[in-house]
């Protein structure tokens, strides 16, 4: 809105007086109206519960376990049901929850080849995993070549997430699966996260390392004592052997990133597929598997001082107790952690 200057034949000292304090009002008004704007903005902002950001505590040890009845895995049961031990001593167990309540998933994508044509065309499949988690979870992602990077940071909009699923098309380039795998496990080693939070890795990729400089046995174990699990999906290569197609071996220590962490191992496709230009993978299933392996499981937490907090190896064990009449067992995902000074 202009104002229009009075003209100055009919100036006089109250117009003055009036105009001034005109003035004075229209300031006043909008600097209510700033106020508001800013309160509303406020008021439209995620739910501070949902965002409120919890200090890691640094002592605080996560077991990830199953129950079975020798047929399915058994859900429902609550912290009284367990008891903890560390190295020989019982423990008191501080927090119990479902695997899937609180999450930080980073997808880890192979850039190079063909793979990077399954995972584009994937990622609202990708991405659906996500939606199986609690409010509490957050999602992030990260593409690699001979490098690694970040391109989506850990968040809950999965709008910027799917924007980080597209993949520049580039000659290839060799490959650092476990530099990628290793930059991975020290992306959730950052302040913000919920000291609750289950670390998983969901690496997509055809296996084949040409270029790490760090062993896959170092991974492993930074990915055990960080509690980051991977869930490893296999997209192989096909090449002529003796007459007929047969896969790539991947690169050693490949598929251990799953078997030792905790997570699982998926194979994609066969030689028939890899002929098939036209042919499309579906990876529904794989992350489905994922959620249901994920929501079925416990995270059991306790605190290392009261295990008297000693450097070194620390075997736990978790055990039911009174199984109510039915014949249950656990199934820890890791049973040896290490604590350091």
């Amino acid at each position: 809105m202009k104002l229009r200057r009075p003209a100055r034949a009919r100036c006089s000292a109250r117009p003055r007086r009036r105009h001034t304090f005109l003035l004075a009002l229209l300031a006043l008004a909008f600097q209510s109206f700033l106020c508001l704007s800013e309160a509303r903005a406020q008021d439209q902002e995620v739910d501070p519960s949902a965002e409120e950001i919890h200090t890691i505590e640094t002592d605080l040890i996560l077991v990830p376990f199953y129950v079975t009845d020798g047929k399915r895995r058994v859900t429902g049961l609550s912290e009284r049901d367990f008891q903890v031990r560390d190295n020989g001593r019982p423990v008191e167990p501080s927090l119990l929850v479902a695997g899937a309540e609180s999450v930080g998933l980073l997808f880890l994508l192979d850039a190079s080849g063909s793979t990077r044509e399954t995972v584009t065309a994937q990622s609202e499949t990708a991405l659906a995993l996500f939606s199986h988690f609690g409010a509490r979870s957050r999602v992030a992602v990260m593409q690699f070549r001979e490098r690694a990077e970040l391109t989506q940071d850990f968040t809950r909009d999965l709008r910027a997430a799917r924007r980080a699923f597209q993949i520049a098309s580039l000659p290839d380039r060799r490959t650092a699966i476990f530099d990628a795998a290793r930059d991975a496990v020290r992306a959730f080693n950052r302040p913000g996260r919920s000291s609750a939070e289950r670390g998983i890795v969901v690496l997509v990729s055809d296996g084949l390392d040409t270029a790490s400089s760090t062993p896959h046995a170092s991974v492993i174990a930074e990915a055990n004592a960080a509690g980051v699990s991977f869930y490893v999906i296999h997209l192989p290569l096909y090449a002529p052997v003796d007459g007929r197609l047969a896969a790539r071996r991947a690169s050693k220590g490949f598929r251990e990133l799953a078997e030792k962490t905790g997570g699982q191992f998926f194979v994609v496709g066969d030689a028939r597929s890899s002929l098939d230009a036209r042919a499309e993978h579906d990876l529904g299933p794989i992350f489905r598997a994922v959620a249901e392996d994920l929501q079925s499981q416990y995270v059991l937490g306790y605190h290392a001082a009261a295990a008297g907090k000693e450097p070194g190896t620390h075997r736990v064990e978790v055990r039911l107790n009174a199984p109510r009449g039915r014949k249950l067992r656990v199934r820890q995902l890791r049973e040896t952690y290490e604590l350091k000074r």
